[in-house]
């Protein structure tokens, strides 16, 4: 699973990924710094873990990871070829979910102006540039698919049927200006949800907004990521404020040095770890935790995994295998001290095939094969 950090240029997107995945290279001040899609993988901050090692004495700790890709700027007419186009669309077509970065400061500490493309700061407008390029493209391949679609789907062949029943309900919405997702979260035909998936429509994934503020505004209060927010709550989406600049100086630093500076802003923890967090979940993952004398490990499933599925994350054998689970949560943990005065309790769970994983299990798999 991989999320797409998406933006028009010089919104401060690869400021932002560099940071995440402290690779400490700022971007450079014109659009298409990133010509290519950069691939990082950004550890999930997680007290859980710690809390785990302060009971079970391990050698490592190992959190569970996210893929972010760092697709390059957007322009108005990417859709028609505009910029680097569908080039860049392409790209966000392979990610599961979007971090759409916005555009919520003026200019830098020290007067440095940071052109914008458009000229003007505007959230909104940019929010809705990128918005509109996704549904053109995607109103360019239910075009190009409805004639087809129609011709086969008089075979009477139940795939064929659906594929052309979503098509058709897509297709007005689109037209309308509309993203793809209300129409695709209403569908409840399995026929019609797996077509969904094959069409690979940008305007239905996920999406977060990232508020890209200035040092003034680390908690995102200040007019402009306001306006993300009411904009954000009216898509049922969320908001997560960043300033890119202060993050990438954060990740250069000691940890003393990064808990003085926080400190300074008033934070208890980079805004990046927010921002991991939130990513994390609008992919639909969970983190469960296997323990013992060699490390502490979080490991990732979707939400709504079986205890087999999250058995098979560790290992294909694990689950082809697999004959039970001894399933604690990190709470039980917290409250009994230790494994053996959790068994000692009856809080050790058993659980078979049809057990499904909740976030914070810690588990041991029993597998035969």
């Amino acid at each position: 699973m991989e999320a797409g950090i998406v933006g028009l240029p010089n919104v401060g997107k690869s400021t932002l990924f560099n940071a995440l995945t402290n690779a400490g290279v700022l971007a450079a001040n014109y659009p298409f710094a990133t010509i290519e899609p950069n691939v990082g993988v950004v550890p999930i901050p997680d007290e859980r873990l710690q809390i785990i090692q302060s009971f079970i004495k391990t050698q490592k700790v190992i959190p569970a990871a996210l893929r972010l890709v760092d697709i390059a700027g957007i322009v108005k007419g990417a859709s028609e070829g505009e910029g680097l186009g569908n080039k860049f669309l392409s790209h966000i077509r392979e990610v599961d979910a979007i971090l759409h970065v916005v555009r919520c400061f003026e200019n830098l500490p020290g007067g440095e102006e940071v052109t914008h493309v458009d000229g003007k700061i505007d959230p909104i407008r940019d929010i809705e540039t990128i918005e509109t390029e996704l549904i053109l493209a995607d109103l360019q391949t239910i075009d190009s698919a409805l004639p087809k679609a129609e011709r086969a789907a008089k075979s009477g062949e139940k795939e064929q049927v659906a594929r052309y029943s979503v098509l058709k309900k897509l297709a007005p919405v689109l037209n309308d200006g509309k993203p793809a997702r209300g129409v695709i979260a209403s569908l409840a035909d399995p026929e019609e949800l797996k077509v969904v998936k094959s069409l690979g429509m940008l305007s239905a994934k996920r999406v977060l907004y990232v508020a890209n503020v200035d040092e003034a505004d680390v908690h995102g209060t200040g007019a402009l990521a306001t306006l993300v927010r009411q904009r954000a709550e009216q898509e049922g989406m969320q908001v997560v404020p960043v300033c890119a600049k202060i993050e990438s100086e954060l990740s250069g630093l000691d940890e003393a040095e990064k808990k003085e500076m926080l400190a300074a802003y008033g934070m208890h923890e980079p805004a990046l770890a927010t921002l991991a967090r939130a990513a994390y979940k609008l992919l639909g993952l969970q983190s469960y935790y296997t323990a013992g004398e060699k490390e502490v490990r979080a490991w990732t499933v979707h939400v709504g995994a079986t205890a087999p599925q999250a058995a098979g994350v560790i290992h294909t054998d694990f689950e082809r295998g697999f004959i039970r689970a001894e399933v604690y949560s990190v709470a039980d943990l917290q409250h009994y001290k230790s494994e053996k005065a959790i068994k000692e309790a009856g809080k050790l769970r058993v659980e078979g095939k049809g057990y499904v994983m909740h976030d914070a299990d810690v588990c041991h798999f029993l597998f035969n094969v």
